[in-house]
């Protein structure tokens, strides 16, 4: 589980890796970070208004995206059948597992940020 300290302090000491780079290391850096972040605004925002998954595909987990989709699309084609329990049980199960994901949109993208920017100080 993430921890909010961890997570600030990892991106603290991210933070002053980036600045101790030379200018033009610094530069291309920031070059090629800028289209990867990720903004946690619409992380949540896909999150709220689709249930079905689509802020996994944001972040380009597309096996969580497609199993979260897929868990959505069975519970609402067993509403429509004698087992119409089980299709709200699952649709109450997803819509639990992402309200959890909703509310720590925040940490969830400043993590995703950081090991971003970690495997980038790599290279």
């Amino acid at each position: 589980m993430l921890n909010q300290q961890q997570v600030d302090a990892e991106e603290e000491q991210l933070r002053e890796q980036v600045a101790a780079l030379p200018d033009e290391q610094r530069k291309l850096f920031y070059q090629q970070l800028k289209p990867l972040l990720r903004d946690p605004d619409t992380y949540a925002t896909l999150n709220w208004c689709f249930l079905a998954g689509l802020h996994h595909f944001y972040l380009g987990l597309w096996g969580r995206g497609l199993l979260n989709l897929l868990v959505f699309l069975v519970g609402v084609a067993l509403l429509f059948t004698p087992l119409i329990l089980v299709g709200i049980a699952l649709l109450v199960l997803i819509s639990v597992v992402e309200l959890w994901a909703l509310f720590r949109a925040q940490i969830i993208i400043q993590d995703w940020n950081n090991q971003l920017i970690r495997r980038l100080l790599q290279r």
